[in-house]
């Protein structure tokens, strides 16, 4: 029923009309909690950064001979799993999509208008492009990978599938249409 709309004989009048109302509109305490939520989301944002910058964007001036472009995509994923010791293949696989997967959970609440599988890798994507830019062009004994910019991307979206996306409609409830 249209609210204003005048009620007539055939609408039920068993009082829905009240709670369709309030989840258009959300009570005080509810707005407290979404914006707790995410000014929360934003602090783990801004220090999910901070990290970012620390591990990928620090210069390693002892690895420069060690480093090259990777343009083709699996050429260094097939380098990890050729190591002689699998946990060096482990931490260099695992830390990647470990790196992408506090983006997938925080993006859609942070900014709810990413919500959405392809959103979510979409931005995910172009920011770790960048980072893996950055890397190859300004910082000493890095170089652009993209398998870095894949794994870090599957990892956002292994973090969205498993919670960013219940977390982001928790607290950013779709408003009922009158």
């Amino acid at each position: 029923m249209r609210l204003g709309a005048p009620k007539t004989a055939g609408t039920a009048g068993s009082g829905s009309e009240p709670a369709e109302a309030d989840r258009a509109r959300p009570g005080p305490l509810r707005l407290l909690g979404r914006f707790v939520a995410m000014v929360c989301a934003f602090a783990f944002m801004v220090a999910f950064a901070v990290v970012l910058a620390k591990l990928t964007l620090q210069p390693s001036p002892a690895s420069e001979s060690l480093t090259h472009t990777n343009l083709h995509p699996g050429r260094s994923l097939r380098a990890y799993l050729d190591q002689p010791e699998l946990r060096d293949a482990v931490r260099q696989i695992g830390g990647n999509l470990l790196l992408g997967v506090p983006f997938g959970v925080l993006v859609p609440i942070v900014a709810p208008r990413t919500r959405g599988v392809l959103r979510v890798l979409l931005l995910t994507a172009t920011v770790m492009l960048l980072v893996e830019f950055a890397q190859g062009a300004l910082v000493t004994g890095r170089a652009f990978d993209v398998d870095d910019v894949i794994l870090n991307t599957s990892g956002a979206l292994i973090g969205y599938l498993l919670l960013g996306r219940r977390l982001s409609r928790a607290v950013h409830a779709r408003r009922v249409r009158a």
